[in-house]
């Protein structure tokens, strides 16, 4: 008999647009049904604390910090149904092997991150696990300059559009970053 193979969700979107609270009540509804769940994290994102993922509107549920993707098979438990990840932008190209492995064993496995980094570009993964993906959701904020629908993260320094060739990765919030649709979006410098 063929074992049932699990199954990849990706819920992606700029900063803002509640990618976390999607992934929260994707989880609380896996406890509702009484499936074992674990929810990951990268060991990168301290925002709201180590052992929580927290989205901006204040919903948390317990997670794992985890510094690479191998560990979250290590931390794999034998009876886990639901696996959830958040930022998964963060991880390295591995999370796509560890994502697969997953599946492959049956669990249905939910992850949840930026689809574009601040510059518009492609974010890191991403794109191979949306291509991968049996489900895809894809949020949007509202842009902070002329209130449309937006799915770019602009990240500022000193209240202005960081630069194309900054560094990629900054853990942040509305301190560092707000929501831009593609016409409010700022990269200055970047090569087209």
């Amino acid at each position: 008999m063929q074992q049932h193979k699990g199954r990849l969700e990706v819920i992606c979107g700029s900063m803002f647009s509640g990618k976390t609270e999607e992934l929260i009540r994707r989880v609380r509804r896996a406890y509702y049904a009484h499936q074992h769940t674990q929810v990951f994290k990268s060991s990168l994102d301290n925002r709201y604390g180590a052992v929580t993922i927290n989205s901006h509107s204040k919903q948390a549920v317990e997670a794992i910090a985890v510094e690479k993707p191998s560990d979250i098979l290590a931390h794999l438990g034998q009876d886990t149904q639901v696996i959830a990840i958040d930022e998964v932008q963060f991880f390295d190209e591995s999370i796509v092997s560890v994502c697969r492995q997953l599946v492959e064993k049956g669990i249905r496995v939910i992850v949840a991150g930026l689809d574009l980094d601040f510059r518009g570009e492609p974010f890191a993964s991403m794109p191979t696990l949306l291509a991968l993906a049996e489900q895809i959701d894809k949020l949007h904020a509202i842009c902070a300059i002329c209130g449309k629908e937006a799915s770019h993260s602009q990240r500022l320094i000193g209240g202005s559009p960081a630069p194309y060739d900054a560094p990629i990765i900054l853990v942040g919030a509305d301190e560092s970053y707000e929501a831009r649709c593609r016409d409010c979006h700022e990269a200055p410098g970047r090569p087209f």
